[in-house]
């Protein structure tokens, strides 16, 4: 019914940029709350930021300064801009949303996407 879809992953050098995008389509009445999160091989998933509807940001301490999220309501599109990535960055990173499919609806469903990878070179 809903399905998110991540871009904009790759391999960049220690210092370098790189934006995230992910797009939510489907049967979708409203989106509170998106964000990115991030897995590294051996680790569990973690939270990168997040972005609430109003466009109120949340960050984990360890990309504070680095890295910005931003999103497009009408577009039901999450941005993660990256920069000064380092190696310990390398994870694969998913988006998150909290989505209505309908009005009458009373809560708001988790749904994930497929995840794509950020490798960080040093």
């Amino acid at each position: 019914q809903v399905r998110l879809v991540e871009s904009g992953g790759g391999l960049v050098q220690a210092g370098g940029s790189l934006r995230l995008s992910c797009v939510a389509s489907g049967r979708i009445f409203s989106i509170n709350t998106m964000g990115w999160h991030r897995q590294a091989p051996g680790k569990q998933r973690e939270l990168v930021a997040t972005i609430t509807s109003g466009g109120r940001t949340n960050y984990t301490d360890s990309v504070k300064g680095r890295f910005t999220i931003s999103r497009d309501n009408g577009k039901n599109r999450v941005y993660l801009q990256m920069n000064s990535l380092k190696p310990e960055d390398t994870a694969v990173y998913y988006c998150n949303a909290e989505i209505k499919n309908s009005w009458f609806e009373s809560t708001f469903g988790n749904y994930w996407g497929q995840g794509t990878q950020v490798t960080v070179s040093s």
